[in-house]
């Protein structure tokens, strides 16, 4: 399946498909962000932790707050680069075939797509690195601070790192191969 020219009908859609997945995953990471930005780290009763020493100081929860924006920001620049990549490439069908109704194949620089496609994934990684951090403050303030050694904490945070690190890894990984191809 291809037309004239031999490009697959295939192509472009697999690329939408791939900008859906970037927009939707940004978009429950976004909630995810701001259920925690509603939150008030500053409320003494949620909290887990009781020792004073290890409770955690304004300059945690300021970070907390910081960390949420941050990560927010990536995910919308991200959004919004996958969504203009999508709507470049519908404009190219569009101005192809001079009809709306055709959504097979679209004539799109294949290095400006991949470019966007890029910077969309630094967006979408540099968010959820935010996010973890944002998440690793939320776990101070909850539990105790990690520089108190509470082993919460700890427990916590842990697997949080290792987990996000190597998901994020091999998303970048991903991205880099297929941007290589």
């Amino acid at each position: 399946m291809s037309d004239a020219a031999g490009v697959p009908k295939l192509a472009t859609t697999i690329h939408v498909a791939a900008l859906d997945g970037i927009i939707n995953v940004n978009s429950l990471f976004t909630l995810a962000v701001f259920i925690g930005l509603s939150w008030n780290p500053t409320d003494p009763e949620n909290r887990l932790n009781s020792d004073p020493n290890c409770q955690a100081g304004p300059k945690i929860a300021e970070n907390l707050v910081a960390f949420h924006v941050y990560s927010f920001s990536s995910f919308l620049f991200s959004s919004l680069i996958a969504l203009g990549l999508k709507q470049a490439i519908r404009l190219a069908r569009s101005a192809h075939y001079r009809t709306i109704l055709t959504f097979d194949l679209a004539h799109v620089n294949k290095n400006a797509l991949r470019a966007g496609y890029l910077i969309s994934a630094a967006g979408s990684a540099s968010g959820c690195l935010f996010l973890m951090l944002a998440l690793i403050n939320v776990a101070q303030i909850k539990l105790g601070t990690l520089s108190c050694g509470s082993p919460y904490s700890f427990g916590a945070v842990v697997p949080l790192v290792i987990l996000v690190s190597i998901g994020l890894l091999i998303y970048v990984c991903t991205v880099f191969y297929a941007f290589t191809q």
